[in-house]
């Protein structure tokens, strides 16, 4: 545990050093040898992070002054994590944290910190639920973005993004329907129920290779939310949409969940672009093992004059880069790395590979605008802003429930979403 504990606590120094978490964890998860001992380290640093603010508050009032020793810092974090939110047994969390702070003052001071938290809890929790950023484990300035721009369901969003994400799978319907492959994973001993009409989530993770057919292409892990985008450009699976195959672009492709959705579900010529070859690739491994095709190319959606051949698409999936926010359980780091001005610059971005992928759009043809982001600066506001400047040649088609307005937020079922489907007039 001890060595558990020095590896949650540098890596989570370095994430809030500005470092991407799914860049930093892989390095210190070199370090152990067991499945067990590496899904121990990435629950720790997960669940640190989702609850940070409370660790933090937590912390400080443990200390009698502020602490200058950030490593100690860290690691104390990690055990705090751990006496609270894991089945560790408490004397070993504070024996191993102990050990490992060192000696002298550093020993003392993580002994009586960590036993002080043990007889003080009660009053801590009160102290943490008075603070917003403590209370929610997210910063002051995105709680009153929340509460400013969905006033009725903040909570509620932010509740759900402290939870542990759903394990959810799309069921590949040119292999099956959901109703069979649930019967497939009873019969593994693996429940779960269905939550959309490709998606069933099950009651727990597993490694994805002891899924029924996950090698042969019956399932891919999608989130029930993302599942919509291929949905909403293409309404019924297997439906002849052209005497023609129509011509798709998925733009921002990697690592290719909806690209690998949207050829289950029609006979279309399809384009995978992103501007990172090495995310590229592993859309070519996804769709190797759903065994479908696709044109794969690296470029960047805001240039096309880079790559387009000059041929229009009928329907183009514009994912576009985004602040994540309805997405923070998956990736807790993003919360805390992004700042207010960053919602600015990536309107910014999307507003120009919006313009630039419009170019590409047949007449008559549809861009599904997507986003994962939950904020009104890059979904909402920015479908409306691009519908002012194209009066003449854009019009937004009207979407199923539960995605009337194009919001889909974060609950226990799927992560945040936007969708706007446009058409070229």
């Amino acid at each position: 545990m001890r060595k558990l504990q020095k590896l949650a606590a540098g890596a989570l120094e370095e994430v809030l050093a500005g470092a991407a978490l799914h860049q930093v964890l892989p390095r210190y998860l070199q370090h152990l040898h067991t499945p067990g001992e590496r899904g121990a380290l990435q629950d720790i640093v997960y669940g640190s992070l989702r609850q940070l603010g409370r660790l933090d508050t937590w912390l400080a009032a443990l200390l009698e002054r502020p602490l200058t020793d950030p490593e100690l810092g860290w690691l104390l974090r990690v055990a705090l994590y751990q006496l609270a939110y894991t089945r560790a047994p408490a004397h070993a969390v504070v024996h191993n944290a102990v050990t490992a702070a060192g000696q002298g003052w550093r020993r003392g001071l993580a002994n009586a910190v960590l036993r002080n938290f043990q007889r003080r809890r009660a009053e801590l929790e009160s102290i943490a639920d008075a603070q917003p950023s403590a209370r929610w484990s997210h910063p002051d300035w995105w709680i009153a973005k929340l509460q400013s721009q969905h006033s009725a369901h903040w909570q509620g969003i932010l509740d759900a993004s402290q939870l542990h994400p759903p394990f959810t799978l799309r069921v590949n319907c040119r292999h099956g329907d959901v109703a069979s492959y649930l019967r497939r994973l009873n019969e593994a001993g693996l429940p779960a129920h269905q939550t959309g009409p490709d998606a069933v989530t099950l009651d727990r993770a597993v490694p994805v290779h002891s899924l029924p057919g996950f090698d042969a292409g019956d399932v891919s892990v999608q989130d029930a939310g993302a599942q919509w985008a291929a949905r909403l450009l293409f309404p019924q699976p297997g439906e002849r949409l052209a005497a023609y195959p129509l011509r798709v672009l998925d733009a921002c492709a990697a690592p290719g969940g909806k690209t690998g959705h949207l050829l289950e579900r029609a006979d279309v010529e399809l384009t995978a672009l992103d501007l990172d070859a090495t995310r590229l690739a592993r859309v070519r491994e996804n769709l190797d093992r759903l065994q479908l095709t696709a044109t794969l190319i690296e470029g960047d959606a805001a240039k096309p004059d880079a790559w387009w051949d000059g041929r229009p698409f009928d329907r183009i999936l514009a994912d576009v880069p985004c602040s994540a926010s309805g997405v923070v359980r998956r990736n807790p780091d993003i919360k805390w790395l992004r700042r207010p001005d960053d919602i600015a610059q990536f309107a910014a971005q999307q507003a120009v590979m919006l313009e630039a992928l419009w170019r590409l759009l047949a007449p008559g043809g549809t861009l599904l605008y997507a986003t994962c982001s939950i904020f009104h600066e890059e979904n909402d506001g920015q479908v409306q802003a691009f519908l002012a400047r194209h009066t003449g040649d854009a019009e937004r088609c009207p979407l199923p429930q539960p995605l009337s307005d194009g919001s889909l937020l974060p609950d226990a079922e799927h992560d945040g979403f936007f969708y706007a489907l446009l058409r070229k007039t």
